[in-house]
Order: structure tokens, then sequence, then C-alpha cells
């Protein structure tokens, strides 16, 4: 009996890790920072800023100058407002290991 419920649970493991990953961006040649981050709302993604520095989280909610965050990676109880002219690049994960 053990040994059936550790198997369901490796599979289980390996069908719930697709589910982590992302679907890749479909660039299109009008697409901003801000449409990107509009078709990831609800997902989790880094952003690199200009400075250099970056923050990760899911994003909530996205506005004309101002992306919410929450569940900032290292900050879980916290959230963020990013100005969307800081952002120089938005990193979605595609794939697992």
């Amino acid at each position: 009996m053990k040994s059936l419920s550790l198997l369901v649970a490796v599979i289980l493991a390996f069908a719930s890790s697709d589910l982590i990953a992302q679907n890749k961006i479909d660039l299109q040649p009008s697409d901003t920072i801000i449409s990107i981050l509009q078709r990831n709302t609800g997902q989790t993604v880094e952003l690199r800023m200009k400075s250099g520095e970056k923050i990760g989280g899911k994003v909530e909610k996205v506005g004309d100058k101002l992306v919410h965050l929450s569940q900032l990676t290292g900050a879980e109880f916290f959230d963020a407002a990013v100005d969307t002219a800081d952002v120089a690049a938005v990193i979605v994960r595609t794939k697992t290991k």
C-alpha cells in the first residue's frame, strides 16, 4: 500500500510540475511592457528594472503606469506597486527542469 501511495505521489508531482510553467511569450509587433504584463495577469513573473534590480511576484493588476505585484519573491507577505516606465524586461518561466 505504501508503494502505491508513493507511486501516486510521484505521478502527481510530475504532472503538477508542468502546471508551474507558463505559456511562452507570444511577442507581437505592437507589444509593450504593459501589454506583456496584462497578458500575464495572474501569473508569476520577474521584472528587471532599468536600475539593475529585480523584483518577482504574481501580477495582480496592470494600469497605465503601475503594475501591482503580490506574493513577492522572498517577501511573500508583501505587495508592490511598480512603475512600468522603470521596467526593462519581463521574465516569464516557460519550462521546468
